[in-house]
């Protein structure tokens, strides 16, 4: 069931999100060659105190999921798509390398959730492209989420990106509603037919969350139970902003 949003709860979100892009910049100014992932996650946790607010990824369990996630933040490098674990194993940032960290936050009982894909010191040309048009996808989503159009229309304007550069689009992950929960619907597609599925209303507040593959669009969960990888071992990118549905324009609530 989509869940409207009130006025004050919107407050709240605008208020979580600029908070939330806060951490995601400062986060993004400690990424180069030789830091570890771990001290990412320390960081996210320090900051996230810091506000008085709390991590909504830490101890979330969804349904499907056969532990709780055991981390603030996702911290997935090169071929790991998503929910790449920090605090696990220890992973050092390498010169070439490109890191998604994807964080949820917690202000007053409303969650925002947003992430960014960071190069590591110098990148290769293709993989600077691929972050690139990863972010003008998400761009291209959020243009197309407007009241009164449908999920199919932000699917399609993210798909037309990726396959304009032959990009995979990953199938088997997508945006979706937020606020309440990490999790809700409507479920938001990267792919799609435009006109098609839930209709946008003033008041939803949803994800939308890019998530492209230097080759082919197919994943697997690793072994860890949490991590998605490409089949390939190609490096995929994902960018990620919580964002309200209006009469006119979106709002994006976690604008860095």
């Amino acid at each position: 069931m989509i869940r409207i949003k009130t006025k004050e709860d919107i407050q709240i979100l605008r208020e979580g999100g600029r908070r939330h892009a806060e951490i995601l910049l400062a986060l993004k100014s400690m990424v180069r060659p030789g830091v570890s992932t771990k001290a990412l996650e320390e960081e996210s946790r320090r900051l996230i105190a810091e506000g008085g607010d709390t991590a909504a990824f830490l101890n979330y369990q969804p349904n499907g999921a056969d532990r709780p996630f055991p981390a603030s933040l996702c911290v997935s490098i090169n071929d790991e798509v998503v929910h790449g674990i920090p605090n696990e194993k220890e992973k050092i940032l390498k010169e070439g390398d490109i890191v998604s960290i994807d964080l949820g936050l917690i202000h007053k009982g409303m969650i925002t959730d947003a992430a960014i894909t960071v190069p590591v010191g110098e990148i290769s040309k293709e993989l600077e492209t691929l972050i690139e048009i990863t972010k003008k996808a998400l761009e291209a989503g959020i243009r197309a989420a407007k009241g009164g159009k449908t999920v199919g229309d932000i699917g399609v304007a993210v798909e037309r990106l990726a396959l304009a550069n032959k990009y995979g689009v990953v199938e088997e992950l997508s945006g979706h509603g937020v606020g309440y929960d990490v999790h809700e619907d409507p479920f938001v597609p990267n792919y799609g037919e435009a006109g098609t599925g839930e209709v946008l209303t003033p008041g939803m507040v949803i994800a939308i969350e890019p998530m492209f593959n230097l080759g082919s669009r197919h994943v697997f969960l690793d072994s860890d139970n949490w991590t998605y990888r490409t089949k390939d071992g190609k490096p995929s990118a994902h960018f990620e902003h919580t964002v309200l549905i209006t009469k006119g324009e979106p709002e994006i609530l976690t604008k860095l």
